[in-house]
This record gives C-alpha cells, structure tokens and sequence, in this order.
C-alpha cells in the first residue's frame, strides 16, 4: 500500500476512501452554520457505533448533507443516480455515497448497504426522496428489510425548516429531531416486512407530530 492509497473500512462500500470521508464529515459539521440555525433535538439517541438505518423524512437537497455531518459517525446514504455525474460523482463515490436508481429493481443498493450494515455503519435511507417516482414505499420497506437482513436497528429522524419558503430568509432556523431506535424486524415473511414498515412510517409520523409541536411553541 502507497501513501496515496487509504485502507479499506468496513463502515464503507468498497472503494471509498474513509480518509476523505472523514475529512467531509468534518467540513459537515460547520458548512451550513453560515446560512442556518440548526437546533437539534435528541442528539444522544444516536448510537455511536453498531449497525444502524436512519429513515429520515426529505423536504429539501440539503437534508442529506446537513445530517451528514451531525451525526457524529460515519454515515453512508442511498442517493439518486442522477447525482453521480462529473466531478460530483465521483466525489460521491469517494466518500461512500451509494447510487439508487428511481423506479428500478436494481438490487444493487440493497448488497452495497447490507455490506456497510454488517461491517457494522450506518446507512441513511430518504423515502420522501423519490417523491412522486412511487418509489417511497419501496424505499421504506428496503430501511426495513435491510434491519432485519442485518439485525440493524432503526433509527427514525425528521427535519423541519430546510424547505424554500419556510420562516426567515436569512438564516432560517432548522430543526432536526432524533427519535428512539427501533428495535431490528425479526419476522420472516412478507407480512412481518409489510408490519415493520408500517412501524417505520408511524414512527416517523409521530416525529413530524412532535417536532411541529416543538416549532410552534419556541
């Protein structure tokens, strides 16, 4: 091994480079102080380390990033194909972001994130992100079948203030609320799947819920 190539990690797909994406991580933490007033809620619910999916609600294209960089852990997360283009792609690739296509069986994503699971990292799953492909369902029964592929448990959280139009211009406040894990689905079948998402979903709901709440009263 040369200087210029950096050791394989297994909280990674194959071919990252865990240097630079640590060294993203780390630019994460601070580039979106300038535009926002981040408040996070719940912080502590983040396990430091094991196998973990994060199902977060999507409103806007900062939400991935932003969360990239406050969860304090590597994090790896399915992002649309249409991202990896150019310099951008692979950028993406570099740091362990994992392509999916919209409205495709392609179950590539699927092993690339199981992978990353059993290594024991953390991926990050945006149902909302494919709003209007019909994909969303899809996407939260793969967070749910991923967890009981790999044990993983499910870590529910949702973001508020990041879509254009909401509160100030300048500098809006966001706020990012961090529920309970959930505990890895153990069903076999395709109705204990089905149950788990469901599961999946009311959680988030109950999120959303709670953080409108929050919002309306500070």
């Amino acid at each position: 091994m040369t200087l210029l190539e950096a050791p394989a990690a297994a909280d990674l797909p194959a071919g990252a480079d865990p240097r630079l994406h640590d060294l993203a991580r780390w630019v994460g933490t601070w580039l979106f102080v300038p535009g926002y007033r981040v408040r996070v809620h719940g912080r502590d619910r983040i396990p430091a380390d094991g196998p973990l999916v994060l199902v977060a609600n999507h409103s806007a294209m900062v939400d991935g990033p932003l969360l990239f960089g406050l969860l304090g852990r590597r994090a790896v997360f399915w992002v649309k194909q249409e991202m990896f283009t150019g310099v951008l792609g692979v950028g993406l690739r570099r740091i362990g972001q994992i392509p999916v296509r919209r409205g495709s069986a392609d179950r590539a994503p699927l092993t690339a994130a199981r992978e990353v699971l059993r290594g024991g990292g953390l991926v990050g799953v945006f149902p909302e992100g494919t709003r209007g492909s019909g994909d969303v369902a899809a996407a939260q029964q793969g967070a749910a079948w991923l967890a009981r592929a790999t044990g993983a448990r499910i870590l529910p959280v949702v973001i508020r203030g990041t879509r254009r139009g909401d509160g100030h211009r300048w500098r809006p406040r966001v706020d990012v609320l961090v529920g309970e894990p959930l505990p890895a689905p153990t069903g076999k079948g395709r109705a204990e799947l089905a149950a788990a998402t469901e599961t999946v979903r009311g959680a988030l709901a109950a999120l959303v819920r709670e953080l409108d709440d929050v919002r309306s009263r500070t």
